[in-house]
């Protein structure tokens, strides 16, 4: 076999295809040489890894011997190399490998060849012994001369029956499966039935799915298949033009086998395998290897090749495809750091960036929110902060549509200003039309994308909210939405959230929010309202008899926090008032009747403040003193003095709190 070696020094690696390069690792398999002659010439070509050849040459393994050593003869030969090259003598032990340019590598030696071992060695692969499985022998031609199944077939028949009877009948298939149209060939299902049909309710268990693509020639989509390391637990030639893989899916049910096929062809399409989609359902027959089709044998081209199951597989496509940047050294960067995105709202929001407002259902939110959408269009101060011009998507999910152009019309009268550049606000309104948000932002994003937008608002988000709102993985994912529009739009996103129920004032602002914690956290800005208790003295400073008083507090990523900003709500705007209510109190707040000089707490109230500390310091059910003193605002001595009035609910231990558990 030295010709062979002498054909492969001729063939530059760095020349070839991936494609190509694994059908000559493939050749050398079937020719019975090691993986280290592969990976010796593999070295030449700058993509080398190292260990790759050796764990890819473990997924060659097969029944049949597709690529042969003529493989790499024939890549030689395009690259001018002679058979007889060197002294023009062959040694005694040197085997023609290379019969000329007829050579098709995808045959089977008649020799060799055991219909009955083919179909067995299948049955064992995808089937339990009890398994039932369907086939058809029995076909038509139709007018276009393509042979069909002409019937159900059989279906009544366990693997374990189908294997003893292959046993008995060792050197005639015909004797098991019935005979077939050796123009036709023979089919059989990949996943097992019921017994009483042959239809996607009949399949009783969906292991498998069936891949084909004949756009590509066989030795394409082999190696495609092999690169992409599907997980295929048998790889058959139909005997026709492509490879029919049977993929493991593990699917538990129907649904969730529909589910994990559309992602294998989507993922499959993305990467230029063009697949038969019609092949999509569990109950698809494919080609039963042992049969002949027109002078062709169906037959097991490989086994268990590719990752060992599904879940492995979505290792590698996370790896393959997660489409994630590269990793960057700091280093890079120290002479030209990058340019920080414009400030949309100047101390607040950078363009680009997520903003989050929460407050009760009585702070005028959507108004607030329609204000900056006029602030950012004008270009003009919102709540004092200046602000960028630009264009903005208002999503409406709450008010009809007249109701809220109507309202953007009376904020602008209101704000006395003139309506220059009104056409800035698109406006998309959904009431009646909310979809989930992960449903909602592909759409959102090919209106929005390459459309010159600064911001888009989304009013309010409960509309969309999918998932438990409590539950920190479920908001995660909701969140990580707000991402896409912003990583694929370049355009901030802003957004309100009600606050949870019960008295607010005992709470920092970044834990009002009602849900799970990843609302207030996940934004780079978080600018939470809070309603103010007023006195008389404040009351007459209310132009308004209806109007309520509000502070605004903030949780900033990319700035220093700012200074509360007190504010009333004159419907349909509000209006700055830090002078004349600098020093009112937050609705509901313990900690506000705590600063009240010659003024001492209720037992509720202190209750309530212990209670909220708790439950927002405590992680698998206790925490310390000082981080629940820290969170009120009081010194270690207050919260322990607390804690001694109601230790029949709360016990301390050397600083550690935690809850006393009733039996």
């Amino acid at each position: 076999m030295s010709n062979i070696l002498s054909a492969l020094d001729r063939i530059d690696v760095a020349s070839l295809t991936y494609q190509e390069w694994i059908n000559v690792g493939m050749a050398l398999q079937a020719e019975g040489y090691s993986w280290e002659i592969w990976d010796k010439w593999s070295q030449a070509d700058r993509r080398y890894k190292k260990g790759e050849c050796e764990r890819k040459w473990r997924t060659f393994k097969g029944a049949g011997t597709p690529i042969t050593g003529a493989t790499i003869v024939q890549m030689a030969k395009d690259r001018g190399w002679n058979f007889f090259d060197g002294n023009g003598v062959m040694d005694w032990s040197d085997t023609i490998s290379y019969d000329g340019d007829d050579l098709t590598p995808y045959t089977v030696a008649e020799e060799n060849w055991n219909p009955v071992q083919e179909l067995k060695r299948y049955l064992q692969l995808l089937f339990d012994a009890e398994d039932l499985v369907s086939y058809v022998t029995e076909s038509w031609e139709d007018s276009d001369g393509k042979w069909k199944p002409s019937s159900k077939g059989c279906f009544d028949r366990t693997a374990g029956q189908l294997l003893a009877s292959l046993d008995k009948h060792s050197n005639d298939l015909g004797a098991t499966i019935g005979d077939w149209q050796k123009a036709a060939g023979a089919w059989i299902r990949f996943n097992p039935v019921n017994g009483e049909g042959v239809k996607n309710e009949h399949i009783t268990k969906f292991k498998y799915a069936l891949v084909e693509s004949d756009s590509m020639s066989i030795a394409d989509q082999d190696a495609m298949y092999r690169k992409l390391e599907l997980p295929i637990a048998c790889l058959v030639h139909s005997g026709g033009k492509s490879l029919h893989a049977i993929v493991r899916v593990d699917a538990e049910d129907y649904s969730e086998y529909r589910k994990r096929v559309e992602f294998l062809y989507d993922f499959l399409e993305k990467n230029g395998v063009v697949v038969d989609k019609q092949n999509r359902n569990p109950s698809r027959l494919s080609r039963l290897p042992g049969a002949d089709r027109n002078g062709n044998h169906q037959y097991i081209v490989a086994e268990n090749i590719g990752r060992k199951n599904w879940v492995e597989w979505m290792d590698f496509v996370e790896g393959a495809s997660d489409e994630l940047p590269g990793l960057v050294s700091l280093d890079e960067y120290k002479d030209n750091p990058p340019k920080l995105p414009d400030e949309l709202i100047k101390g607040v929001l950078r363009c680009g960036h997520k903003m989050l407002i929460s407050g009760s259902s009585k702070a005028g939110k959507s108004f607030l929110l329609m204000e900056l959408s006029i602030a950012l269009a004008e270009g003009k101060p919102w709540l004092g902060f200046p602000c960028k011009q630009g264009r903005v998507l208002y999503v409406n999910l709450e008010i009809d549509p007249a109701s809220c152009i109507n309202r953007f019309m009376k904020i602008y009268e209101a704000l006395h200003l003139p309506m220059k550049h009104m056409d800035n606000i698109v406006i998309w309104n959904l009431r009646g039309y909310a979809v989930p948000l992960d449903r909602l932002v592909p759409k959102l994003i090919r209106r929005v994308k390459d459309s010159g937008y600064s911001a888009v608002i989304i009013d309010p988000i409960y509309k969309v909210i999918t998932g438990d709102e409590n539950n920190a993985s479920d908001m995660a994912a909701f969140c990580n939405q707000f991402d896409k529009i912003c990583a694929e739009t370049g355009c901030a996103t802003i957004y309100c959230h009600h606050h949870s129920k019960g008295a607010q004032g005992g709470k920092k602002a970044i834990d009002r929010a009602s849900g799970s914690g990843v609302f207030a956290r996940d934004p780079d800005a978080q600018l939470d309202m809070i309603q103010l208790e007023l006195d008389d003295d404040l009351s007459n400073n209310v132009r308004d008899g209806n109007a309520t008083a509000w502070r605004m507090e903030s949780s900033l990523r990319e700035f220093e926090n700012f200074k509360p900003i007190n504010f009333w709500f004159e419907y349909p705007i509000h209006r700055l008032d830090n002078s004349n209510l600098e020093k009112a109190n937050a609705e509901g707040s313990p900690l506000a009747n705590l600063s009240k000089s010659g003024k001492r707490t209720s037992r509720d109230d202190r209750r309530e403040m212990l209670d909220t500390a708790f439950n927002m310091c405590a992680e698998s059910g206790f925490t310390h003193v000082s981080d629940m003193a820290e969170y009120l605002g009081v010194d270690e001595k207050t919260i322990r003095r607390y804690l001694g009035e109601f230790k029949q609910f709360y016990k301390s231990d050397r600083g550690v709190v935690s809850k006393v558990t009733t039996q």
